[in-house]
């Protein structure tokens, strides 16, 4: 039941031959998420081998080319693939209008539906919803409408303790209205509180994902314990007035980020062109909140789940 983040791309917008621009795929509990789609995508997703038909759905943070170019190919391939299941795509306003002229000039006959929704950017709440996951978005201050997204795992159900089950010589039905949470009353008229025989198999996991973005300590409490943290760090620490002009971070903001929200552990990416040598940037980040890494590309990034027996 762990979270794991392949890092595709982790440049900025201006290409160069060895980094490609932002994406990532973030696996929880063996459901794929495409977070970004940078150009190049498709072939990313082939080098670090992951099928595009294991995505879910899309999230894309922006409508800046270097987070989303790389999207409208990989639709049509996976048409090619023969996809058959719709694809939902989160996306700010006005991707809709972008997705409508696609499929009309180029992909009118699909074998699949790609669905668009769309997600407000000045809001933080849940956007996408299962039995086992949840997806908040996080208002982000880009020059554009721009959102990160915060994935977080669901509560397991209650397990019942093998101990307890053998000392009270529990039925099954007993057994069913602990794990639904309710106390048990025993024959003798003794009364168990469900929280003396019942567990969580593992506590929850969470990652977040902020780029491109100022430094914000709104961020840090909406992302309070998360972790994993992405922050983009696109400049080093003495370029802040460059960053915030641009609506980007530096090494130190992303670090105050982290530190701030007390993750347990910071990834930056997003790095400007201009740096050919990452190793200085991390070390600013490290100055500040030492549990960083370089979201490299290639390389996929495990967060362990929290055994929590009784």
């Amino acid at each position: 039941m762990s979270i794991a983040v392949t890092i595709l791309g982790n440049s900025s917008a201006k290409p160069t031959a060895t980094a490609h621009p932002s994406a990532q795929v973030v696996n929880i509990n063996e459901q794929y998420f495409l977070v970004d789609a940078g150009e190049g995508v498709q072939r990313r997703l082939a080098r670090c081998g992951i099928s595009p038909l294991k995505l879910r759905a899309v999230f894309i943070s922006h409508l800046h080319g270097d987070h989303l170019y790389g999207l409208f190919p990989l639709l049509s391939t996976l048409g090619l693939y023969g996809r058959r299941t719709p694809l939902r795509i989160y996306a700010p306003r006005p991707f809709g209008e972008m997705l409508e002229c696609f499929l009309r000039l180029c992909e009118s006959n699909l074998p699949y539906t790609p669905e668009w929704v769309e997600v407000d950017t000045t809001k933080h709440r849940i956007i996408f919803e299962n039995d086992t996951t949840e997806v908040w978005s996080l208002p982000l201050r880009h020059r554009v409408p721009t959102a990160g997204y915060l994935f977080r795992q669901k509560e397991p159900p209650l397990n019942v303790s093998k101990f307890a089950i053998e000392r009270y010589s529990l039925s099954m039905a007993q057994i069913v209205a602990a794990k639904r949470g309710e106390d048990i009353t025993l024959e003798s008229g003794e009364q168990i509180a469900n929280e003396a025989i019942t567990y969580r198999p593992y506590g929850t996991l969470s990652y977040a994902y902020c780029s491109d973005t100022n430094y914000s300590a709104r961020l840090a409490k909406m992302v309070e314990g998360v972790d994993m943290l992405y922050h983009e760090a696109t400049y080093e620490a003495k370029e802040r007035k460059t960053a915030k002009e641009r609506g980007h971070a530096t090494t130190a903001d992303a670090a105050k980020v982290a530190s701030m929200a007390g993750a347990g552990r910071l990834l930056i990416g997003h790095f400007s062109s201009r740096y050919k040598d990452l190793q200085p940037l991390l070390d600013e980040s490290r100055e500040i909140f030492p549990a960083t890494d370089i979201a490299r590309e290639g390389e996929t990034f495990l967060i362990e789940p929290k055994r929590l027996k009784l």
